[in-house]
């Protein structure tokens, strides 16, 4: 694979670039989030993701709108609630993610967050993701948390001539929860997958497998994870609200896992840590 670096970026269907790293920010309280992610930006960080669920997002834009660095180097991603998956409803929450991010003129990425609503709503809300994107407000759409079922659902409801395309899966992935089916049909399709809890929320980080690689590599059990998830051509979402850690993410371009440190990481578990809408075979 061609040599990654801190400022490399995948070429998402839309035609847009979405840097290889982004920070996250689920979970940051509102009163912290700006701080920490002008530290993130400080960094070298230049991909943000929020959600209208995180409470934070007017919070990131005015992170991004004082940051200094240029908007155009920034991608910003947000996401519809699960709470809004219709028309109608969609519809109000990209409004109000537009008004929380009008100090930063557009929003990049704009996710459904969960496949919730019935599949009138799913589809109702990717009806809104696509016109909203015609505005020029919104750059790129995608979905998270989605199944196979619903992946298919919806590329059936695009093909019918509602049209938009699926920039961006984004989901909880890493060594316990690889989700291979689900990437292999995203990436047949040229989506960009995106891993959320990458660091399996440091509950994972006393695994002898981990461990040795940490050793072996002279890195942190985290650093590792990140370097998993890029080598395996996801874009990890790392997230944290202690400075040093903040940057202890970054530095994981100057090493690399072999093939046999690779398939040490195979676990062939499925645990993941958070919620798991896309194995819900009642959505």
């Amino acid at each position: 694979m061609a040599p990654l670096s801190f400022q490399s970026t995948q070429k998402m269907v839309s035609g847009y670039e979405i840097p290889v790293v982004g920070f996250g920010v689920y979970q940051t309280p509102p009163e912290v989030t700006e701080k920490v992610t002008i530290k993130a930006l400080e960094t070298g960080y230049r991909h943000i993701d929020s959600a209208k669920y995180y409470a934070n997002e007017a919070q990131c834009a005015e992170a991004i709108s004082k940051s200094g660095v240029p908007r155009s180097q920034i991608f910003y991603t947000t996401k519809v609630p699960a709470s809004h998956m219709s028309y109608e409803k969609a519809k109000e929450a990209i409004e109000a993610s537009i008004a929380d991010a009008a100090s930063i003129d557009y929003i990049d990425l704009v996710l459904l967050h969960a496949p919730f609503g019935g599949k009138e709503g799913r589809l109702g809300a990717w009806r809104a993701l696509v016109e909203a994107q015609k505005t020029g407000k919104i750059r790129s759409i995608g979905v998270s948390n989605y199944g196979i079922h619903h992946l298919e659902e919806l590329e059936a409801y695009i093909n019918s001539g509602v049209g938009g395309q699926i920039s961006v899966g984004q989901y909880e992935i890493h060594p316990w929860c690889a989700r291979e089916d689900i990437v292999a049909w995203l990436k047949k399709r040229n989506v960009v997958v995106e891993a959320y809890s990458p660091l399996v929320q440091a509950t994972r980080m006393n695994e002898s497998s981990l461990q040795n690689l940490a050793k072996k590599h002279n890195k942190t059990p985290a650093q590792v994870l990140l370097r998993w998830s890029l080598q395996n051509g996801h874009v990890p979402l790392p997230k944290s609200v202690t400075d040093s850690r903040i940057v202890e993410n970054t530095q994981v371009f100057d090493f690399e896992l072999s093939q046999q440190d690779m398939d040490s990481l195979k676990t062939g578990v499925y645990a993941p840590v958070c919620w798991d809408p896309a194995r819900d075979s009642h959505l």
